[in-house]
Protein backbone atom coordinates (compact mmCIF):
# COMPACT_ATOMS: atom_id res chain seq x y z
CA UNK A 1 0.00 0.00 0.00
CA UNK A 2 1.87 3.21 -1.09
CA UNK A 3 0.37 6.09 1.14
CA UNK A 4 2.50 8.59 -1.00
CA UNK A 5 1.31 11.44 -2.89
CA UNK A 6 2.02 11.30 -6.41
CA UNK A 7 4.81 13.37 -8.21
CA UNK A 8 4.78 16.89 -9.48
CA UNK A 9 5.44 17.89 -12.57
CA UNK A 10 7.39 21.04 -12.71
CA UNK A 11 7.67 22.61 -16.38
CA UNK A 12 10.74 24.63 -17.21
CA UNK A 13 10.31 27.37 -19.96
CA UNK A 14 13.42 27.56 -22.15
CA UNK A 15 15.24 30.56 -21.65
CA UNK A 16 16.36 32.54 -24.88
CA UNK A 17 20.36 33.14 -24.59
CA UNK A 18 21.05 37.16 -25.24
CA UNK A 19 25.04 36.53 -25.89
CA UNK A 20 27.11 37.46 -28.25
CA UNK A 21 28.51 34.19 -30.89
CA UNK A 22 32.29 32.48 -30.00
CA UNK A 23 33.87 33.10 -33.29
CA UNK A 24 33.20 36.67 -32.60
CA UNK A 25 34.98 36.83 -29.55
CA UNK A 26 38.91 38.22 -30.30
CA UNK A 27 40.20 36.41 -27.39
CA UNK A 28 39.27 33.04 -29.52
CA UNK A 29 41.50 33.58 -31.47
CA UNK A 30 44.19 34.54 -29.30
CA UNK A 31 43.48 31.46 -27.60
CA UNK A 32 43.79 29.83 -30.63
CA UNK A 33 46.71 31.71 -32.05
CA UNK A 34 48.21 30.43 -28.49
CA UNK A 35 47.30 26.71 -28.86
CA UNK A 36 48.80 27.22 -32.38
CA UNK A 37 52.21 28.30 -31.37
CA UNK A 38 52.22 25.93 -28.73
CA UNK A 39 51.34 23.29 -30.87
CA UNK A 40 54.04 24.27 -33.36
CA UNK A 41 56.43 24.20 -31.04
CA UNK A 42 55.35 21.12 -29.47
CA UNK A 43 55.68 19.54 -32.94
CA UNK A 44 59.29 21.42 -33.55
CA UNK A 45 60.71 20.09 -30.47
CA UNK A 46 59.25 16.47 -31.41
CA UNK A 47 61.24 16.75 -34.53
CA UNK A 48 64.52 18.16 -33.12
CA UNK A 49 64.00 15.42 -29.99
CA UNK A 50 63.99 12.84 -32.60
CA UNK A 51 67.08 14.52 -34.54
CA UNK A 52 68.68 14.34 -31.44
CA UNK A 53 67.75 10.84 -30.72
CA UNK A 54 68.90 9.70 -34.12
CA UNK A 55 72.23 11.99 -33.60
CA UNK A 56 72.87 10.15 -30.02
CA UNK A 57 71.93 6.91 -31.38
CA UNK A 58 74.05 8.24 -34.37
CA UNK A 59 76.83 8.66 -31.81
CA UNK A 60 76.32 5.80 -29.63
CA UNK A 61 76.74 3.36 -32.26
CA UNK A 62 79.66 5.02 -33.67
CA UNK A 63 81.48 5.24 -30.21
CA UNK A 64 80.45 1.39 -30.02
CA UNK A 65 81.68 0.53 -33.22
CA UNK A 66 84.95 2.70 -32.04
CA UNK A 67 84.86 1.32 -28.32
CA UNK A 68 85.08 -1.97 -29.42
CA UNK A 69 87.81 -0.90 -32.35
CA UNK A 70 89.24 0.32 -29.90
CA UNK A 71 88.92 -2.91 -27.57
CA UNK A 72 90.11 -5.04 -30.50
CA UNK A 73 92.69 -2.73 -31.09
CA UNK A 74 93.62 -2.86 -27.16
CA UNK A 75 93.54 -6.56 -27.41
CA UNK A 76 96.01 -6.47 -30.40
CA UNK A 77 98.25 -4.65 -28.35
CA UNK A 78 98.65 -6.26 -25.51
CA UNK A 79 98.94 -9.28 -27.22
CA UNK A 80 101.82 -7.64 -29.18
CA UNK A 81 103.11 -5.84 -26.08
CA UNK A 82 102.94 -9.32 -24.34
CA UNK A 83 104.58 -10.88 -27.57
CA UNK A 84 107.40 -7.84 -27.21
CA UNK A 85 107.55 -8.74 -23.66
CA UNK A 86 108.64 -12.48 -24.03
CA UNK A 87 111.08 -11.18 -26.58
CA UNK A 88 112.26 -8.82 -24.32
CA UNK A 89 112.88 -11.85 -21.48
CA UNK A 90 114.38 -13.89 -24.21
CA UNK A 91 117.18 -11.03 -25.31
CA UNK A 92 117.37 -10.47 -21.69
CA UNK A 93 118.07 -13.65 -21.56
CA UNK A 94 120.40 -14.17 -24.20
CA UNK A 95 122.47 -10.64 -23.31
CA UNK A 96 122.84 -12.04 -19.97
CA UNK A 97 124.11 -15.32 -21.61
CA UNK A 98 126.47 -13.22 -23.86
CA UNK A 99 127.77 -11.27 -21.03
CA UNK A 100 128.71 -14.35 -19.72
CA UNK A 101 130.22 -15.56 -22.54
CA UNK A 102 132.19 -12.20 -22.97
CA UNK A 103 133.21 -12.20 -19.59
CA UNK A 104 134.92 -15.35 -19.93
CA UNK A 105 136.23 -14.56 -22.95
CA UNK A 106 137.59 -11.29 -21.09
CA UNK A 107 139.05 -13.84 -18.42
CA UNK A 108 140.45 -16.36 -21.12
CA UNK A 109 141.37 -13.59 -22.81
CA UNK A 110 143.42 -12.43 -19.77
CA UNK A 111 144.77 -15.64 -19.09
CA UNK A 112 146.01 -15.92 -22.75
CA UNK A 113 147.33 -12.81 -22.35
CA UNK A 114 149.20 -13.32 -19.19
CA UNK A 115 150.56 -16.76 -20.69
CA UNK A 116 152.31 -15.00 -23.46
CA UNK A 117 153.47 -12.49 -20.87
CA UNK A 118 155.09 -15.06 -19.23
CA UNK A 119 155.87 -17.21 -21.87
CA UNK A 120 157.74 -13.85 -23.44
CA UNK A 121 159.10 -12.70 -19.89
CA UNK A 122 160.70 -16.32 -20.05
CA UNK A 123 162.09 -16.27 -23.64
CA UNK A 124 163.41 -12.83 -22.17
CA UNK A 125 165.06 -14.06 -19.37
CA UNK A 126 166.61 -16.71 -21.48
CA UNK A 127 168.16 -14.58 -24.06
CA UNK A 128 169.64 -12.24 -21.22
CA UNK A 129 171.03 -15.33 -19.67
CA UNK A 130 172.66 -16.46 -22.92
CA UNK A 131 174.50 -12.53 -23.40
CA UNK A 132 175.65 -12.94 -19.74
CA UNK A 133 177.08 -16.02 -20.61
CA UNK A 134 178.72 -15.30 -24.12
CA UNK A 135 180.26 -12.19 -22.15
CA UNK A 136 181.56 -14.48 -19.22
CA UNK A 137 182.69 -17.72 -20.51
CA UNK A 138 183.51 -16.12 -24.35
CA UNK A 139 184.18 -12.63 -24.43
CA UNK A 140 181.48 -12.83 -27.27
CA UNK A 141 180.25 -9.00 -27.19
CA UNK A 142 178.60 -9.43 -30.73
CA UNK A 143 176.50 -11.99 -29.84
CA UNK A 144 175.91 -10.68 -25.97
CA UNK A 145 175.03 -7.96 -28.47
CA UNK A 146 172.50 -9.72 -30.69
CA UNK A 147 171.00 -12.12 -27.38
CA UNK A 148 170.12 -8.68 -25.94
CA UNK A 149 168.47 -6.96 -29.45
CA UNK A 150 166.37 -9.91 -29.48
CA UNK A 151 165.06 -9.77 -25.93
CA UNK A 152 163.97 -5.92 -26.30
CA UNK A 153 162.39 -6.74 -29.85
CA UNK A 154 160.08 -9.45 -27.73
CA UNK A 155 159.49 -6.77 -25.38
CA UNK A 156 158.31 -4.51 -28.15
CA UNK A 157 156.27 -6.64 -29.82
CA UNK A 158 153.95 -6.94 -27.10
CA UNK A 159 153.29 -2.85 -26.34
CA UNK A 160 152.80 -3.47 -22.18
CA UNK A 161 153.54 0.12 -20.62
CA UNK A 162 154.45 -2.33 -17.96
CA UNK A 163 157.19 -3.36 -19.64
CA UNK A 164 158.95 0.01 -20.05
CA UNK A 165 161.25 0.39 -16.85
CA UNK A 166 162.60 -2.96 -18.08
CA UNK A 167 163.43 -1.96 -21.65
CA UNK A 168 164.82 1.17 -20.36
CA UNK A 169 167.42 -1.04 -18.24
CA UNK A 170 168.16 -3.35 -21.42
CA UNK A 171 169.06 -0.65 -23.24
CA UNK A 172 171.12 0.44 -20.95
CA UNK A 173 173.13 -2.86 -21.41
CA UNK A 174 173.29 -2.08 -24.70
CA UNK A 175 174.75 0.89 -24.90
CA UNK A 176 177.84 -0.52 -22.46
CA UNK A 177 178.16 -3.01 -24.96
CA UNK A 178 178.07 -1.45 -28.02
CA UNK A 179 180.53 0.88 -26.62
CA UNK A 180 183.67 -1.09 -26.28
CA UNK A 181 186.35 -1.50 -29.00
CA UNK A 182 185.18 -4.33 -31.42
CA UNK A 183 187.31 -7.36 -30.47
CA UNK A 184 186.53 -10.80 -32.52
CA UNK A 185 187.05 -13.36 -30.26
CA UNK A 186 185.25 -15.89 -32.30
CA UNK A 187 187.28 -15.39 -35.52
CA UNK A 188 190.79 -15.18 -33.21
CA UNK A 189 189.61 -18.63 -32.19
CA UNK A 190 188.78 -19.83 -35.79
CA UNK A 191 192.35 -18.92 -36.51
CA UNK A 192 193.99 -20.48 -33.66
CA UNK A 193 191.82 -23.90 -34.33
CA UNK A 194 193.08 -23.27 -37.87
CA UNK A 195 196.71 -23.17 -37.02
CA UNK A 196 196.29 -26.27 -34.48
CA UNK A 197 195.25 -28.51 -37.79
CA UNK A 198 197.78 -27.00 -39.92
CA UNK A 199 200.93 -28.23 -37.69
CA UNK A 200 200.68 -31.77 -38.55
CA UNK A 201 201.63 -30.68 -42.17
CA UNK A 202 204.02 -28.40 -41.71
CA UNK A 203 207.87 -29.32 -42.90
CA UNK A 204 210.06 -29.36 -40.35
CA UNK A 205 213.74 -27.45 -40.88
CA UNK A 206 215.85 -31.03 -40.57
CA UNK A 207 213.59 -32.54 -43.55
CA UNK A 208 214.74 -29.20 -45.56
CA UNK A 209 216.63 -30.48 -49.22
CA UNK A 210 218.38 -28.30 -51.53
CA UNK A 211 216.88 -27.69 -54.86
CA UNK A 212 218.96 -28.71 -57.79
CA UNK A 213 220.04 -25.85 -59.82
CA UNK A 214 218.16 -25.82 -63.18
CA UNK A 215 219.97 -26.06 -66.03
CA UNK A 216 219.25 -23.77 -68.82
CA UNK A 217 216.94 -25.02 -71.62
CA UNK A 218 218.85 -22.97 -74.19
CA UNK A 219 222.12 -24.29 -73.78
CA UNK A 220 221.37 -27.95 -74.07
CA UNK A 221 220.31 -27.64 -77.91
CA UNK A 222 223.79 -25.36 -78.47
CA UNK A 223 225.86 -28.33 -76.72
CA UNK A 224 225.41 -30.90 -80.15
CA UNK A 225 227.57 -28.04 -82.17
CA UNK A 226 230.25 -28.51 -79.67
CA UNK A 227 233.05 -31.06 -80.66
CA UNK A 228 233.25 -33.88 -79.11
CA UNK A 229 235.86 -33.80 -76.94
CA UNK A 230 234.32 -30.64 -75.46
CA UNK A 231 230.99 -32.45 -74.99
CA UNK A 232 232.78 -35.24 -72.85
CA UNK A 233 234.57 -32.42 -70.92
CA UNK A 234 230.88 -30.84 -70.02
CA UNK A 235 229.57 -34.06 -69.64
CA UNK A 236 232.21 -35.04 -67.14
CA UNK A 237 231.70 -31.97 -65.26
CA UNK A 238 228.22 -32.05 -64.73
CA UNK A 239 228.77 -35.89 -62.88
CA UNK A 240 231.05 -34.09 -60.72
CA UNK A 241 229.24 -31.16 -59.85
CA UNK A 242 226.03 -33.64 -59.11
CA UNK A 243 228.88 -35.18 -56.53
CA UNK A 244 228.97 -32.56 -54.49
CA UNK A 245 226.09 -29.64 -53.32
CA UNK A 246 226.83 -26.26 -51.51
CA UNK A 247 224.01 -25.44 -49.37
CA UNK A 248 224.26 -21.57 -47.26
CA UNK A 249 222.49 -21.27 -44.02
CA UNK A 250 221.40 -17.98 -42.87
CA UNK A 251 220.74 -19.37 -39.57
CA UNK A 252 222.08 -21.82 -36.91
CA UNK A 253 221.95 -25.19 -37.96
CA UNK A 254 218.69 -26.90 -38.01
CA UNK A 255 218.21 -29.14 -34.92
CA UNK A 256 218.38 -32.88 -36.03
CA UNK A 257 215.33 -34.78 -34.02
CA UNK A 258 214.29 -38.27 -34.07
CA UNK A 259 210.55 -39.39 -35.50
CA UNK A 260 208.88 -39.98 -31.75
CA UNK A 261 210.60 -36.91 -30.56
CA UNK A 262 209.06 -34.90 -33.67
CA UNK A 263 206.13 -36.58 -33.16
CA UNK A 264 206.55 -34.86 -29.18
CA UNK A 265 207.16 -31.66 -30.67
CA UNK A 266 204.31 -31.13 -32.78
CA UNK A 267 201.95 -31.86 -30.04
CA UNK A 268 203.16 -29.93 -27.32
CA UNK A 269 203.35 -26.73 -30.02
CA UNK A 270 199.55 -27.61 -30.51
CA UNK A 271 198.98 -27.42 -26.70
CA UNK A 272 200.93 -24.47 -26.65
CA UNK A 273 198.35 -23.18 -29.27
CA UNK A 274 195.40 -24.31 -27.27
CA UNK A 275 196.39 -22.49 -24.00
CA UNK A 276 196.93 -19.69 -26.07
CA UNK A 277 193.32 -20.33 -27.13
CA UNK A 278 192.35 -20.72 -23.71
CA UNK A 279 193.77 -17.98 -21.87
CA UNK A 280 192.00 -16.06 -25.43
CA UNK A 281 188.81 -16.73 -23.63
CA UNK A 282 189.40 -16.21 -20.61
CA UNK A 283 191.12 -12.56 -21.56
CA UNK A 284 194.18 -13.37 -20.06
CA UNK A 285 196.56 -10.90 -22.20
CA UNK A 286 199.83 -12.11 -20.91
CA UNK A 287 199.12 -16.06 -20.80
CA UNK A 288 198.13 -15.64 -24.69
CA UNK A 289 201.22 -13.51 -25.54
CA UNK A 290 203.36 -15.40 -24.18
CA UNK A 291 202.13 -18.91 -25.84
CA UNK A 292 202.03 -17.21 -29.39
CA UNK A 293 205.66 -15.97 -28.87
CA UNK A 294 206.55 -19.52 -27.88
CA UNK A 295 204.87 -21.09 -30.40
CA UNK A 296 206.42 -18.94 -33.03
CA UNK A 297 210.17 -19.39 -31.49
CA UNK A 298 209.48 -23.17 -32.06
CA UNK A 299 208.46 -22.50 -35.65
CA UNK A 300 211.22 -20.44 -36.60
CA UNK A 301 213.51 -23.12 -34.99
CA UNK A 302 212.31 -26.81 -35.60
CA UNK A 303 209.97 -25.59 -38.92
CA UNK A 304 210.71 -25.06 -42.55
CA UNK A 305 211.03 -21.23 -42.34
CA UNK A 306 211.48 -21.44 -45.99
CA UNK A 307 208.40 -23.18 -46.72
CA UNK A 308 204.83 -20.77 -47.58
CA UNK A 309 202.96 -22.87 -45.26
CA UNK A 310 205.04 -22.38 -42.18
CA UNK A 311 205.56 -18.44 -43.13
CA UNK A 312 201.97 -17.67 -43.07
CA UNK A 313 201.43 -19.34 -39.76
CA UNK A 314 203.77 -17.35 -38.26
CA UNK A 315 202.41 -14.35 -40.13
CA UNK A 316 199.01 -15.57 -38.40
CA UNK A 317 200.76 -15.83 -34.89
CA UNK A 318 202.47 -12.86 -34.81
CA UNK A 319 199.19 -11.29 -35.93
CA UNK A 320 196.80 -12.73 -33.49
CA UNK A 321 199.78 -11.90 -30.54
CA UNK A 322 199.32 -8.25 -31.42
CA UNK A 323 195.39 -7.95 -30.80
CA UNK A 324 194.21 -6.68 -27.92
CA UNK A 325 191.98 -9.24 -26.11
CA UNK A 326 192.02 -8.06 -22.54
CA UNK A 327 188.74 -5.80 -22.46
CA UNK A 328 186.52 -6.57 -19.49
CA UNK A 329 183.06 -6.65 -20.83
CA UNK A 330 180.23 -5.23 -18.85
CA UNK A 331 177.87 -7.29 -16.64
CA UNK A 332 174.79 -7.84 -17.36
CA UNK A 333 173.06 -7.67 -13.23
CA UNK A 334 170.79 -4.95 -13.96
CA UNK A 335 168.80 -6.29 -16.67
CA UNK A 336 169.05 -10.20 -14.37
CA UNK A 337 167.93 -8.20 -11.29
CA UNK A 338 165.23 -6.24 -12.92
CA UNK A 339 163.80 -8.74 -14.78
CA UNK A 340 163.56 -10.97 -11.33
CA UNK A 341 162.04 -7.82 -9.49
CA UNK A 342 159.01 -7.69 -12.65
CA UNK A 343 158.41 -11.62 -11.74
CA UNK A 344 158.10 -11.43 -8.60
CA UNK A 345 155.69 -8.32 -8.59
CA UNK A 346 153.99 -10.56 -11.47
CA UNK A 347 153.10 -13.14 -9.14
CA UNK A 348 152.42 -11.43 -6.04
CA UNK A 349 149.28 -10.10 -8.37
Amino acid sequence: MNDAPPPTEITVAPVRSTAAPVWRNPWFYLVLMAVGLALWQWVETRIRLADTQQEVARRLADNAAASKEDRSLLKESQEQVAALQDRVDTLESQQAEFQGQAQELRNLYQDLARSRDDATLLEVEQAVTLAAQQLQLAGNVQAAVLALQSADAKLARLDRPQFIPLRKTLARDLERLQALPFVDLPGMSVKLESAIVAVDKLPLAMDQRPRSPEKPAAAQPAATELPWWKRAGSELWQEVRGLVRIQRFDRAEPVLLPPEQSFFLRENLKLRLLNARLALFARDAWTFRNELRAAQDWLARYFDGQDKAVQAEIATLRQLAAAEVNIEPPSLNDSLTALRIFKSARERK
